[in-house]
Order: C-alpha cells, then structure tokens, then sequence
C-alpha cells in the first residue's frame, strides 16, 4: 500500500506544473527554498488526508466552489506567466543568483504566492481530494494509513528533492540566456495552465 500511495501520488504530483515550476526558480535563486517547499507539502499533505478521510465526495457536489477557483487561478496565472515574459524580455533581471539571495523577498509574501499558485488549481483538488481520495475510499481501514503514508511520502520527497536539487543546476544559469529560457518556459507553463483552468470552467457550464 505504501509503494501503490508513492506511485499514484507522485504521477499525479509531477504533473502539477505551476508549483514544480515556482519550486525550481525559488531553488535556482536560493530564495526561501526551505518555505516554498514546506507549503507545497503541507497543502497536498492536508488535501491528500482529507480525500482519503472522504471529503472528495462531498466537493463533487459544489462544482461552483471549482467554478470560481478556475477563474481565480486562471487570473492569478495568467498574471504570473504574464510577469516571467516581462522577465524573459528584459533578460537582465536575475544574472547574478548571489545578488538575488542577498535580496530575499519576504516569507509572508512568498507563502501567499505559493498558496496562490497551490490553491488556485481547481486541478490540485481534483488529483488529492477526487482521484487520491476516491482510491483511498476504496481501501480497508487496515490499508488507508499506509496508502497515505505512500502518497504523503512522495510529495514531501517531491518538492523537497526538487527544491534542493535545483541548485546542482546553479552552475547553468550563471549566463542571462538560459535565465531567459527558464522564464519563458515558466510563463508559456503558466499560460497553459491558466488556458486549461478557463477550458475546465467552460466545460462545467456546458456540462
């Protein structure tokens, strides 16, 4: 049950762009690393609970409360992918990785936008609250603790392995270029997620 939590939950983990992304660009900028990786996991950890706890049935009959996350988080990301393109075009803004450590922005600020970013995704609750959930609901109350512990593993292993790992990748964004590319892949990542966000409310009206 452990290894089926880590598999399931991971898959689904990793497939979540925005937060791996915010993550990676958090870790390359040593920038309160340690935070946006502890949010990241305590949110899915929560979420992952409360789905396994059955909480997922009861969101299936509030499509509304997905309805206004969708429009929320579409907004919030199509501002955050909009931001990484200013970045990538000016192509100045992050040369140097030990200035920008020394220049840490504030923990309140950074935890409100990875809550954002995490909460925001109507799919975030979708994956841990429906998906992990509803699989977690099929099991007996012998194999639920071990299911969770499986999938809450693989997300604290996830974000923390990416948060801290990207900085062996350090050496190769010393040039402006390949900051250029990050924040372009990052903005066009946001974009495709907010357009799937907008794509997901308009299939719930015609649904």
């Amino acid at each position: 049950m452990v290894v089926q939590g880590v598999l399931i939950s991971g898959g689904l983990i990793i497939a979540i762009g925005a937060q791996n992304a915010f993550v990676l660009r958090q870790g390359l900028l040593k920038q309160r690393v340690f935070y946006a990786c502890a949010v990241c996991f305590l949110c899915d950890a929560i979420l992952i609970t409360l789905g396994i706890l059955g909480v997922g049935t009861v969101l299936q009959k509030w499509p509304f409360f997905l309805n206004i996350l969708a429009i929320l988080g579409a907004s919030f990301l199509y501002w955050y992918g909009l931001n990484s393109f200013i970045k990538a075009y000016r192509g100045n803004s992050h040369l140097r990785i030990e200035d920008t450590a020394s220049k840490q922005q504030s923990i309140g600020k950074l935890m409100l936008t990875t809550l954002a970013i995490t909460l925001l995704n109507p799919h975030v609750y979708i994956d841990t609250l429906v998906i992990i959930g509803g699989i977690g609901g099929t099991l007996s109350s012998e194999e639920k603790p071990w299911f969770l512990l499986g999938s809450v593993m693989a997300s604290f292993i996830w974000f923390f392995g990416l948060g801290y790992a990207s900085k062996k990748l350090i050496p190769f964004f010393e040039s402006s270029r390949t900051w250029v590319v990050l924040d372009f892949i990052i903005g066009i990542i946001m974009c495709w997620i907010a357009t799937g966000l907008i794509m997901f409310f308009y299939q719930n009206q015609l649904a």
